[in-house]
């Protein structure tokens, strides 16, 4: 208390040392005084209240310890009295056991009586339910069949309570009402028959549907009666629950499922189209029966049944193991596509789920997928690997129909235009367009992929295309008389890539979407680059068979019979323009290019007949004369390619300019201007070489030996420049080896 006082006192002296810090505050220590005084009674005031709240809840709670433990020994003697008296009762409970075993006998007896006249008639009603049952009338057999239970359960029950463990007489009474499980079963048989026919039952005859309803949700409320009681009781009936509502839908599970299956009517070995039928009368029962089930038999069902949903979900599951089924068969590619296509497309479509007969109940975008997504992959893998084996089979088969063609004794068939063709081209991409458009009822994807595969296979066909046409080329000229229409059948092969190309094009255009048209192109000039070589090689071998012809009157130029006035030049152009009216059937890219490498190859010809120095003129005269005869036959020459180039907007006269320059070398009269009218000659034509020189000197046959190293010497000292635009024609003519040093003596 001491130290309390002295830490109050010395708080007290803080603050008022506090409060007088100033002089001007002393004027004001009577308020303090009073203000502080007035704090110190009020907190006195409190604290005593606080003090005599405690105190009085002291005073309760003794209070209340008191009232209980006086009200404990009052219990306590209670207790004492209630066991002294039941000690007292013992005896007497004892000799009340035969008055409860009567309550219990009473209790039996009173329910055998209550049921007396049903035990009496037992076979009276099992007769007359299973007449009523075969008469069809159901609810009156129920009705009955319920009374037979509820005798026999209620005397069971009762037996139950009285000895539980009695089971001599729990056999009895089952064995008594044993007629009474028959009937339930031979019941439920024809309540599942009707249920099996349930949608065909809806439409002629809904009452019995109802009916059926209508029994198996009493069957469910008794159910969940005994239920609940045996919660209380542990008594269950024999043969309950019966769970007659989960039989009803495994009933109409199997059902679907079997409805399903059996609309397989025909198989591969008896029709090729076996699954294209199979799905479409799958199609048609699903959709006729969900109608059906939507508009008639949701009326005869409870709405907490959900019977549309839950034959929806029937529906899906065993079309979904149908499909699993079919899947995991050794399909053709046809069939895969069939199958695929009726999954993904037609099952969602409104040919079938997506009917407007089903909306709103039937929302396609929540059905879950008929086949996994793995299954679909391997389905799809299986189509690619079997269409590839395909594709690779039917153009070797067209190849191969397409190579007979060429021995006919005919000639192979014009288009609208006029040009030569085959079958190949149209069998080839007939087959792609209908692989095409299969694929396209599948998937955009799957229509990508089978294009890529097309063109795939149409690279490595192409090549072998290639082969044939050389080999056939080979095989004729080994025999220029067989085939009898080589020339008409290599002009079909050269305008079949014509419309190869454009083929491709046109496919790509129409299957390839814009944004993936760059990735795939990536394979076109591929095939471009090879169909062009097969053009290339095949007008090279048209112009060989020319040339083959031209042979013996191309030998004639430049030799003294032509000088002496050979009609060779004449034949020449007869030949070639007579050739070339079956190359008019060649389409107008490749002719247009066979047509200025055939004037090349004549001028070409022409030269080398020069450069190989068959004649060597003895006089001006001679020289005057060789080289007119040459104007003139160069005119000749241009005058029919002229003719032949008409049409293509294409100017090819510098070839025959070459033979005319070359004319005017050999013309000149004047030795001393050769060296001018040579060099002129060599900056014109670039690639003539020394030899080409030392050959053409000699044609002239007066250049002496000198002039012709001069000549030779001078030139090759000389500057030369090459026009880019400048086309090589000297480069293919070789003179033979022996003539320059010949010619420089």
């Amino acid at each position: 208390m001491k130290e309390t006082d002295r830490e109050a006192v010395a708080t007290a002296v803080q603050r008022v040392a506090g409060m007088l810090q100033r002089p001007d505050q002393l004027d004001k220590v009577e308020q303090y005084r009073r203000r502080e005084a007035r704090k110190k009674a009020s907190v006195e005031a409190r604290l005593k209240a606080a003090i005599q709240s405690q105190l009085d809840g002291v005073r309760t709670g003794l209070s209340q310890l008191h009232n209980a433990l006086s009200d404990v020994k009052d219990i306590q003697r209670s207790l004492a009295d209630v066991s002294k008296d039941w000690r007292q009762s013992i005896n007497t409970i004892e000799s009340l056991r035969d008055v409860k075993d009567a309550v219990v006998r009473h209790s039996q007896l009173a329910a055998a009586v209550e049921n007396l006249k049903n035990i009496f008639s037992v076979p009276e009603i099992v007769r007359e339910t299973q007449d009523l049952i075969e008469q069809g009338a159901f609810l009156q057999a129920h009705r009955k069949l319920m009374d037979l239970e509820c005798s026999r359960d209620g005397l069971m029950y009762e037996q139950y309570r009285m000895d539980s463990g009695n089971t001599r007489d729990m056999t009895l009474i089952h064995s008594y009402f044993g007629s009474t499980q028959g009937l339930s079963d031979e019941l439920a048989k024809q309540l599942w028959v009707v249920l099996q026919r349930s949608l065909v039952t809806v439409r002629r005859d809904p009452t019995l549907l109802v009916s059926v309803v209508r029994i198996i949700e009493r069957e469910e409320k008794i159910d969940r009666r005994i239920l609940d009681r045996k919660k209380q009781t542990s008594f269950v009936p024999p043969g309950r629950p019966k769970n007659w509502k989960e039989k009803m839908f495994a009933i109409l599970d199997r059902t679907v499922t079997t409805r399903i299956e059996g609309t397989q009517a025909d198989t591969r070995e008896s029709d090729k189209m076996w699954l294209v039928r199979h799905l479409e009368i799958i199609r048609k029962y699903v959709l006729d029966d969900l109608i059906v089930a939507k508009n008639l038999m949701v009326q005869c069902f409870p709405p907490h049944y959900e019977i549309f949903r839950n034959l929806l979900n029937m529906y899906h599951q065993a079309l979904s193991t149908r499909m699993q089924e079919l899947a995991s068969e050794d399909l053709e590619a046809n069939e895969i596509v069939s199958l695929l296509t009726w999954v993904l497309n037609t099952y969602a479509s409104t040919e079938m789920m997506g009917n407007v007969e089903l909306a709103p109940e039937v929302d396609v975008s929540t059905l879950e997928p008929l086949l996994s997504p793995n299954v679909v992959s391997e389905l799809l893998d299986t189509y690619m690997s079997t269409l590839t084996s395909n594709i690779i089979a039917w153009l070797r088969k067209a190849l191969e129909t397409d190579k007979k063609d060429w021995m006919k004794e005919t000639e192979p068939e014009a288009d609208q235009e006029g040009y030569y063709q085959t079958t190949l081209p149209a069998i080839v991409f007939q087959m792609f367009e209908q692989n095409l458009q299969v694929a396209a009822q599948i998937s955009e994807d799957l229509k990508t992929k089978v294009l890529v595969l097309c063109l795939q296979q149409m690279n490595s066909f192409l090549s072998r295309y290639k082969e044939e046409a050389q080999l056939y080329k080979e095989e004729h000229l080994k025999n220029r008389q067989h085939p009898h229409c080589y020339v008409q059948y290599m002009v079909a092969i050269i305008n079949n890539c014509q419309t190869f190309k454009e083929s491709i094009v046109s496919l790509k255009r129409k299957y390839l979407k814009s944004e993936m048209e760059e990735s795939i192109s990536l394979s076109q000039p591929s095939m471009d680059g090879i169909l062009d070589t097969i053009a290339k090689e095949g007008c090279g071998s048209l112009l060989e068979e020319v040339f083959l012809d031209l042979e013996q009157h191309l030998g004639e130029l430049m030799t003294k019979k032509w000088l002496s006035g050979s009609n060779a030049v004449d034949i020449i152009c007869v030949t070639v323009e007579d050739y070339f009216n079956d190359f008019a059937k060649i389409k107008k890219p490749y002719k247009k290019r066979m047509t200025a490498e055939a004037h090349r190859r004549v001028v070409v010809e022409y030269l080398r007949a020069v450069m190989q120095k068959r004649i060597s003129f003895r006089s001006a005269e001679e020289r005057k004369e060789g080289a007119e005869r040459m104007v003139r036959e160069a005119e000749q020459l241009r005058f029919l390619f002229r003719k032949l180039a008409s049409g293509f907007g294409e100017d090819a006269d510098g070839y025959c300019d070459t033979i005319i320059a070359i004319a005017e070398v050999i013309k000149l009269t004047d030795p001393s201007l050769l060296y001018l009218e040579v060099s002129t000659l060599v900056s014109k034509y670039p690639d003539l070489r020394d030899d080409h020189i030392g050959a053409l000197l000699a044609v002239r046959g007066d250049a002496s030996r000198d002039m012709k190293q001069t000549i030779i010497e001078s030139l090759e000292q000389g500057p030369t420049q090459v026009n880019p635009n400048y086309v090589p024609i000297f480069k293919d003519i070789v003179v033979p080896s022996l003539n320059v040093a010949k010619l420089l003596k």
